[in-house]
Formats: C-alpha cells, structure tokens, sequence
C-alpha cells in the first residue's frame, strides 16, 4: 500500500498511524514539484522545523502500536500479494529509502528520494531517472545505479506466474511492470535510462512503474549463480527482519518477535536526517481494549482509539495526549470471491446480484451510529475525503442503501425467498463473510451488514480472522473457503500511487479477486495513454471511476478516520505523517522529557 502499497489495510487502522490529518505536514514549504496531476504543489521536507516550541533532544523510545492482532511478516523492499501490508511497508520505508518517496499531497519528495530528477521524452516511451550521489548503505558503499538494476532483475524474475514460493511480485502487472518495458540500463553509476515498448502517460509511469525500482543492495544479496536462485534466496530471508543488515534508510534492524514486538534503531550513516531517539518499537496489540490500557499507563505513546472508545477520550486528554483524527486516499469495500474454481462465481458474476447486495449496505447508518461520524461513505474507486482532483465532482452514489429495492431486484431475476433465503434453482444467497478481528468498530460492521442482508433474503455467516489470515486468504486466488470478505481496503499508495485501479479492477489484476469486464480494461487502459491535455487526461480518467463505481468489482464500504492517539512527549508525529501515503518519516520524530 501502496498507489498503496500495496495498499491491504484494515478499516481498524483507526487504530494505526496510517491515517492521521491530511495535510497537517505541509506548514514547512521548501520543495515544489508537480503532484500526477500536473498541479504544483508544496512539501514539507526540511526536516528543520520541529512543530513544537521545544527544542529537538536526542534520546528517548517511541513505543508504536500497531493495529491490534496485526504481526510484521516481510521486511524486503519488493513484496509478494500475502504481504503486500502497509504496516508491513511502514517498517521497511524507516530501512530502505524508495527511489521515489511520495508527499502527503502526492507531489515527489525529491529530498527524501534516491532518485533526484527524471527526464522523458514527449512521446512518453523512454525515461531517464538520476540517482542522487549522496545516497550510502550502512556499510559505506554507494548506492548506485547497479543496485537499481539488481531490483529490476529481481522484479523480472519474481513477476514470473510460475516462480517459485513466496512470489510472485505483488506488482507484476502495475505500470507497465515488467512486461511492458523494452530495456533497463545503466548508463552511469547515477543515472538508469528506462525503455518502453509503447508510449505511456509519463506521470502514469513514474508514479506506478518507476517507483517500484527500490534500490536494493546489490554488493550484499546478488549472491546466487542465477535469477532462479537469487530469488529463492531471497524469498526464504524475507520474513528474517534480521537479514537487512545492509540498509540505506534512516534506521536499521534490532530484534523482531512475532505476536510481541519489532524494534528498529537509528542508522549513524544514513545520509539524510538523522533520528534523534534510541529506538523505535512496532508493538503488536492483540486488541483495543489492551491498546488502550497501554496508552493509558504509558506503556504506548503512540497508538490509536477506535471509535467505540470515543468515551475513553477524556481519559486519555486529561494526561496530555493528543487525539488526531484524519483520513487516508483510499477506497474501502467488501470483496467478492469471483476467481474461476469459487462457488460463488457464477452469483458474483451477476451485475443485479452485486447491485442488490450494495443496496442492502447501510454505509451511512453505519458512518454516524458505529463510527461516530468519523466515517466517510464511498461510493466509487475515489474517495471524496480527502479531497483530490482525481474524485469526479458529478458522481452520484449510484446504488443508495435502500433494502426493498435491493430485494426487488433480485426477484425480478427469478429468485425467491425460501425459508429467508433467496434460492434460484440450486444456488442460494447464503455465503461465508470474513472480517478482520480485534476492533470493534469493525465488529459491529460486519453485524450489521449481516443483518441488514437479511432483509434482503442474503444469509451471511460471520467470521472473523486476524489481519494477516485475512489478506493471507483473499490475496490467493485458489482459496474458496469464503464467499464474501470485509475489512481491508486500499491505499493508493503501491505498488503503483496514480489511481487508475489497473491492478485492482482490471482482469487479471494482481490484487483483484477475480473480477473481469471487458469494457473496464479498456477504459483502465485508457488512463495510460498520454494525452495532449490535463483536461482530456481527466477526461479518461472521469470515465474510468463513474464506470467503475458502477460496475461494482467490489461493494463500496467507508473510508473511517484514524484517531491518533499521540503521548505529550512524543513530536512531529502528525507533521510527517505523510497520511494520504501512509507512509511516515518516522526519523523526524522525537522525545521529549516532559
């Protein structure tokens, strides 16, 4: 998550840092690029100012929950599907710095990137992206463009459907990767020229092909005869956080224990801004209730509150914590299980069959009783909190909450209530749902969903499942042990950050689950070609969301804020949050003694 990264977070990330205030990072201004768009926008990447009156000191631990039954599995920069979590890529950001790192308003942070400028042709078939020299591993080697070339070797071997376990890349088949480049090149130790077979939209390609080429240590891991073994090595490393012991970020492994803890300390040669604290802890949290009590005693200091804990909330401000709330750029939905060999194909298949299902989600009911307001419904691929100029501004909700409706039309396609379930010859509405345990919120979703389902003659079995068995189980294609799956979503930010949905909506799509239509690949296709215009760009694109809102490859749930729960000595938390990305700069955060 990825645009996010890979992008699989559970709607209990109000319990992370993932989704703090939208643009609460931008009060220092020092970097101007163009965002996809083609806006120009501002960035907050000195580094210098502290967001605090105090002044910054060395010293202290940040104590980080993470969402509760939420473990650490893969520490490589390059992620396979079951992986691809942004917690997951939170820990690694802090180790390895992306060749691109990407603002909370969705310009490049030149500044914090590898790379520190890309040209390209008019045509838009070939790119040329210069390292920044500055740029070390932890041992004193440069990074180089050899480095930039082992990844892509590593991608094009792991992109392949049959290499071997744990792969295959989870973006293989995100802009243009691998199979629509012609070449990679290294043209000199600071500059790789990039080749394609057919002209593409260049902000497209930056944003969702060239930014997945994050520099990985070549002089350290290119240590097999061959790709074939190379990344059979390092796919059985993947879950060791402490093979990274060759790092380019501002931090570098210390110990990881599943289910308990993962701590991660300041890198003394990263070349960029230094972290001032002692070390930082990823702290599993097996539920709200416990992360809460830690947040209270001090055990954490930087957390979550669900938003069934609102009445918690003086508990927490009486002792000085901050509580922030904020929303990521992402799109939340219930999965439908659409892959060839699932039983529940032929049903999902069905245009009425997902538009009745849609209609009997009461995603408003639920934005103001379970998340207390702090939850914007959705309707489309393209949230409209927070707001961007990808959300087209004339798209109604085209599927409102409406149960009698949703009902009717499944009875005018012949089926029948039988017993409260709707039966059409030997298929029955009548499904497994998973969702994601441990937050309560996310609970009570799941319950009313259930119930109002019901109504409709759709009969659901609840069952929840730890995040991890969650994205485990809907990013395999052969698993047709459920039917239906709530509580994950999407951030756009990876593998690919421009949100055209190629690898989510399109047939095929490595993070789909299934769902294949003709006329949405080609309008998915057409928000990659390169356009004369901004306006005919987003015209294409315009095109795309309204049509796929429509099509419902998944049902639309709710983008829920994060609230953030922040100790009064812990700083610049919220300034870099980076929130729309999710991803954090977690080496400007401090601590303070009081």
């Amino acid at each position: 998550m990825k645009l996010a990264k890979s992008g699989m977070v559970t709607i209990a990330m109000a319990a992370s840092i993932t989704m703090l205030v939208a643009g609460c990072g931008n009060s220092t201004s020092n970097n101007s690029t163009n965002s996809p768009g083609g806006n120009t926008t501002a960035t907050n990447t000195s580094g210098n100012s502290t967001g605090s009156s105090q002044t910054p000191t060395s010293g202290g631990t940040i104590n980080l929950a993470l969402p509760p039954q939420t473990n650490l599995n893969w520490f490589l920069p390059l992620m396979n599907a079951a992986s691809d979590s942004i917690y997951n890529t939170q820990l690694v950001d802090q180790l390895y710095k992306p060749l691109l790192w990407i603002n909370n308003d969705y310009s490049i942070n030149w500044q914090s990137s590898i790379a520190n400028k890309i040209t390209y042709n008019s045509a838009g078939t070939v790119y040329h992206v210069f390292l920044n020299p500055k740029w070390t591993w932890s041992d004193g080697t440069p990074v180089t463009s050899k480095d930039v070339l082992f990844t892509w070797n590593v991608i094009k071997a792991a992109s392949a459907k049959n290499a071997p376990s744990p792969w295959p890349f989870v973006g293989a088949g995100t802009g243009n990767i691998p199979d629509g480049i012609k070449s990679v090149v290294a043209t000199s130790p600071t500059e790789v020229t990039i080749t394609l077979d057919k002209p593409a939209n260049q902000q497209w390609f930056i944003y969702n092909g060239i930014i997945q080429l994050t520099p990985m240590p070549a002089h350290a891991w290119d240590t097999k005869p061959n790709m074939t073994s190379e990344i059979k090595y390092l796919g059985s490393n993947a879950t060791n956080l402490m093979f990274d012991s060759v790092v380019d970020g501002p931090f570098k492994p210390v110990s990881a224990t599943s289910s308990q803890s993962w701590v991660i300390a300041p890198n003394p040669n990263y070349a960029g801004h230094k972290s001032l604290v002692n070390k930082i802890i990823f702290t599993y949290e097996g539920s709200n209730a416990s992360e809460l009590a830690a947040l209270k005693s001090g055990a954490l200091n930087v957390g979550g509150l669900d938003q069934s804990q609102l009445g918690e909330k003086s508990a927490l401000t009486s002792q000085g914590d901050k509580i922030t709330p904020g929303y990521s750029f992402g799109i939340f939905w219930t999965e439908m299980n659409m892959w060839p060999g699932s039983p529940t194909k032929a049903i999902f298949d069905q245009a009425y069959v997902r538009q009745a299902l849609q209609m009997g989600i009461d995603n408003q009911g639920a934005a103001q009783d379970i998340f207390k307001g702090y939850a914007v419904p959705l309707f489309g691929p393209i949230p409209s909190t927070p707001k961007t100029q990808f959300f087209d501004p004339n798209l109604q909700n085209p599927y409102p909450f409406d149960i009698n409706k949703g009902k009717q039309l499944l009875e005018s396609h012949g089926w029948k209530d039988v017993n409260g379930v709707m039966t059409k010859g030997s298929q029955k509405l009548k499904f497994t749902m998973m969702y994601v345990s441990g937050i309560t919120s996310s609970t009570d979703q799941a319950e009313l969903m259930k119930q109002d389902w019901a109504q409709e003659g759709v009969d659901v079995t609840l069952k929840p499942v730890p995040f991890s068995t969650f994205i485990s189980v809907t990013s395999n294609p052969k698993d047709t042990s459920w039917g239906l799956a709530t509580g994950s979503g999407w951030d756009y930010n990876g593998p690919g950050f421009y949100p055209t949905g190629g690898q989510l909506f399109a047939t095929g799509a490595p993070s789909g689950t299934g769902f294949s239509d003709p006329k949405e690949d080609a309008l998915i296709q057409a928000t990659h070609v390169p356009y004369a215009t901004q306006q005919e760009t987003m015209q294409h694109f315009f095109q795309y969301e309204d049509y796929t809102a429509k099509a419902l490859p998944f049902l639309w749930g709710l983008n829920v804020a994060s609230l953030t729960v922040t100790a009064p000595t812990v700083h610049n938390v919220n300034k870099y949050a980076d929130t729309a990305t999710a991803f954090p700069q977690m080496q400007y955060w401090w601590v303070s003694s009081n």
